[in-house]
C-alpha cells in the first residue's frame, strides 16, 4: 500500500486523476455542451426569431428589475439583522439568528405560497381575523413588486452571512481609540464600522443578485398567475410547449441567465476594487456598540419583522391547510385535517415525492460526501495553480442558476449514451447527477475548512511510520474532520431535498420532488393540498436545522452559518 504515493508526496497516484475526472464530468462537459448548442443556434437563422421576439426581452427586463429591487429589500433586511446581531449588545442573539436564516432554508415556492396563503381578499388566515381587503380586491403579490419583495425575504439571509463574517473581524483597538476619543456611537458606526463593512455588504448584495436571477420558485407562483415572465420562467414555458427548436432557444437563454449573472459578479468585482482593507490586531465579538436605552425598541424591532417575513406566512400556511379551500375563513366549523390525512395516507404522488426528495438528498449527500474528502485533502494539501483551477471549476456549477445546469444535463443526457445506448433522460439519475453538480461546491467548503485546520504533523507522522493513505484517511484524518463531514451531509440534504429549480425541468411521471408536487398542486388549484405539504416541508427543515445546531458545538468556526 505504500507503493503507490508519489516520492516525497503523502497522496496516492491515482487520487488526482479520480478528482479531475469527477469534475469534468460534473462540472465541465455540462456546461461546455451548453456552450457548444448555443454557439451552433447562433449560427442558425432560428437564433434571429428567438433574439428579436419581444417575450424574450420583455422575461430578461423582469428578470433583471426583480433582481435588482430584491437585492436592495435583501441588503436592507440583512444588513440590519448583521449590524445588530454582530455588534450590539442585543440578547437571543442565537435565537433571532437562527430565525433570520431559516428563510434560506425553505423552498421559494413555500415561501411564495405562504405570503400568498397570508395576503389578498382570500386569505383564511386574514378572513378569519375579520382583516381581509374587499372580495375582488387585487393580490398585491401577484406583480413584479410581489416577486421582488418575496426575492428580498428569501435572500435576506446571504447578505446576513455575508456581511457578519466581515464584522466578527472588526479590529477591536480601532473601536476603543475612538472610543476614548470621546466618538459617539453613531461617530465610529459611520467612520469606522461603515467603510470596513461595505466588502460583506458587495459580496452578499453579488449572491443575492445571482440567486435571484436563476429563481424559479417565486416568479413561478407569483409571475405566471399575472403574465409576468421571467428568463427562468420562460425556459419552463418552452420545455412545456416542445418543439425542434427547443433546445437552441433555452441554451441561448440559458446563456443570457449566466450572462446577467456573470455581469452581477463583475459588478461586484468592481465595487470591491480599493477596498480591500487588513485588519492588524486583535478583532471579533469585542467591538460591541451598547445601545443603552434603544435596546428593548431594537429588539422588539427585529420580532417584528420576523414575524411578518416567518412566524405570519407561517400561520396562514397552517391555516389554508386546515380549510377544505382557499377563500374559506378558518373557524372551529371549518377547520379539518383532511389535507394532511390526504397528503400522508391517500395521494400516491405525495408519498412518491417523499420518497424521491429523500433518496435524492440522501444519495446527493452521501456520494458527495465520499469525494469532497478526497478532493479537500487534494486541494489543501496541493495548494497549488491546478488546486486552485480545481476548486474553482467546483464552484462555477453552484454559482450558476440551477435552471442553467438543469438545461445543461438535458443538453448532454438527451439522447442515449453512446456505446451503452442507455437513456438517462426522464429519470431520477439525471436529477441525481444535476444534484451532485449543483451542490458540489456545498459539501466542499465544510470538509476543507476542517482540512486546513488539522495538523499535518499527524498524517506525516503515520505516514513514516508506515502507514498507506487509506490507512492514514480511515484512521487518522476521518474521524478528526468527521464533525464537519456530518455538517457537510446535513446541508447538502437540507438544500436538497428542498430544491426546486433544476427538478422542474427534468422530472417526469414517477420522479417527481417535493419541490415540483407543491407547484403542481397549487398550479391544479389544490391550494389546501399544497398548504399541508408545505407544512410538513418546514417542519423537516426545522428538525434538520435544529439537528445541525446540536453538533455545532464540535464543528469548526463558520461551518454552521447560523451561529455567532
Amino acid at each position: 500500500m505504500n507503493g503507490y504515493a508519489r516520492p516525497g508526496i503523502s497522496q496516492p497516484s491515482w487520487l488526482l486523476p479520480f478528482v479531475v475526472t469527477v469534475v469534468l464530468f460534473l462540472c465541465v462537459l455540462p456546461l461546455g455542451r451548453l456552450a457548444q448548442v448555443g454557439i451552433a443556434a447562433l449560427s442558425r437563422d432560428g437564433a434571429y426569431s428567438l433574439l428579436t421576439d419581444p417575450s424574450l426581452w420583455q422575461a430578461a427586463w423582469y428578470t433583471i428589475s426583480t433582481a435588482v429591487l430584491g437585492t436592495i429589500a435583501s441588503v436592507i433586511l440583512g444588513s440590519i439583522f448583521a449590524f445588530l446581531l454582530t455588534l450590539a449588545d442585543m440578547r437571543g442573539k442565537g435565537m433571532l439568528s437562527f430565525l433570520f436564516v431559516l428563510p434560506m432554508m425553505i423552498p421559494p415556492q413555500v415561501t411564495a405560497l405562504a405570503w400568498v396563503q397570508m395576503s389578498g381578499p382570500s386569505s383564511p388566515l386574514l378572513k378569519a381575523l375579520h382583516l381581509a381587503p374587499p372580495l375582488g380586491s387585487p393580490q398585491p403579490l401577484y406583480s413584479a413588486g410581489g416577486i421582488a419583495l418575496l426575492y428580498g425575504v428569501q435572500h435576506a439571509p446571504l447578505v446576513y452571512l455575508a456581511l457578519r463574517a466581515g464584522l466578527m473581524a472588526l479590529p477591536r483597538e480601532g473601536v476603543e481609540a475612538a472610543r476614548l476619543s470621546g466618538a459617539s456611537g453613531s461617530m465610529v458606526f459611520r467612520d469606522i464600522i461603515l467603510p470596513l463593512s461595505m466588502p460583506g455588504i458587495i459580496a452578499g448584495a453579488a449572491i443575492a443578485f445571482v440567486s435571484s436571477t436563476g429563481n424559479f420558485g417565486i416568479p413561478a407562483i407569483l409571475g405566471i398567475p399575472a403574465g409576468i415572465y421571467t428568463l427562468p420562467t420562460l425556459i419552463f414555458t418552452k420545455f412545456a410547449a416542445f418543439s425542434s427548436r427547443t433546445f437552441g432557444d433555452v441554451a441561448l437563454i440559458s446563456a443570457i441567465i449566466a450572462m446577467i449573472a456573470v455581469a452581477g459578479l463583475a459588478i461586484q468585482e468592481r465595487a470591491l476594487k480599493g477596498r480591500d482593507y487588513r485588519v492588524i490586531g486583535l478583532t471579533g465579538a469585542s467591538a460591541v456598540l451598547t445601545l443603552g436605552r434603544l435596546r428593548l425598541p431594537a429588539e422588539i424591532f427585529l420580532w417584528a419583522i420576523l414575524f411578518v417575513m416567518l412566524v405570519a406566512p407561517f400561520l396562514a400556511l397552517l391555516a389554508g391547510a386546515l380549510v377544505p379551500a382557499f377563500g374559506v375563513p378558518l373557524t372551529l366549523r371549518t377547520m379539518s385535517f383532511h389535507a394532511f390525512e390526504e397528503i400522508l395516507f391517500r395521494q400516491p404522488i405525495t408519498r412518491t415525492a417523499f420518497s424521491n426528495s429523500l433518496f435524492l438528498s440522501v444519495t446527493t449527500a452521501v456520494c458527495l460526501i465520499f469525494v469532497t474528502v478526497l478532493a479537500a485533502y487534494l486541494i489543501t494539501l496541493r495548494k497549488n495553480v491546478v488546486a486552485r483551477l480545481i476548486a474553482g471549476l467546483i464552484e462555477i456549477p453552484y454559482s450558476l442558476p440551477g435552471i442553467v445546469i438543469a438545461v445543461s444535463f438535458i443538453l448532454v443526457f438527451a439522447a442515449p449514451i453512446p456505446l451503452l445506448n442507455l437513456t438517462l433522460y426522464g429519470t431520477i439519475w439525471l436529477i441525481l447527477l444535476a444534484y451532485l453538480s449543483s451542490f458540489f461546491a456545498v459539501s466542499l467548503k465544510p470538509v476543507v475548512s476542517a482540512f486546513q485546520q488539522l495538523d499535518p504533523a499527524l498524517e506525516e507522522a503515520a505516514r513514516l511510520s508506515g502507514a498507506g493513505f487509506l490507512r492514514r484517511l480511515c484512521d487518522i484524518l476521518v474521524p478528526l474532520i468527521a464533525p464537519a463531514a456530518g455538517a457537510s451531509v446535513i446541508l447538502v440534504f437540507l438544500i436538497a431535498c428542498n430544491e426546486l429549480t433544476i427538478s422542474a425541468l427534468l422530472w417526469s411521471a414517477g420522479t417527481q420532488t417535493l419541490g415540483v408536487v407543491i407547484y403542481n398542486l397549487d398550479d391544479s388549484g389544490s391550494s389546501d393540498l399544497a398548504s399541508a405539504m408545505s407544512v410538513l416541508v418546514v417542519v423537516m427543515v426545522v428538525f434538520m436545522m435544529v439537528l445541525l445546531e446540536l453538533l455545532a458545538k464540535r464543528l469548526p468556526r463558520g461551518v454552521v452559518p447560523w451561529r455567532n
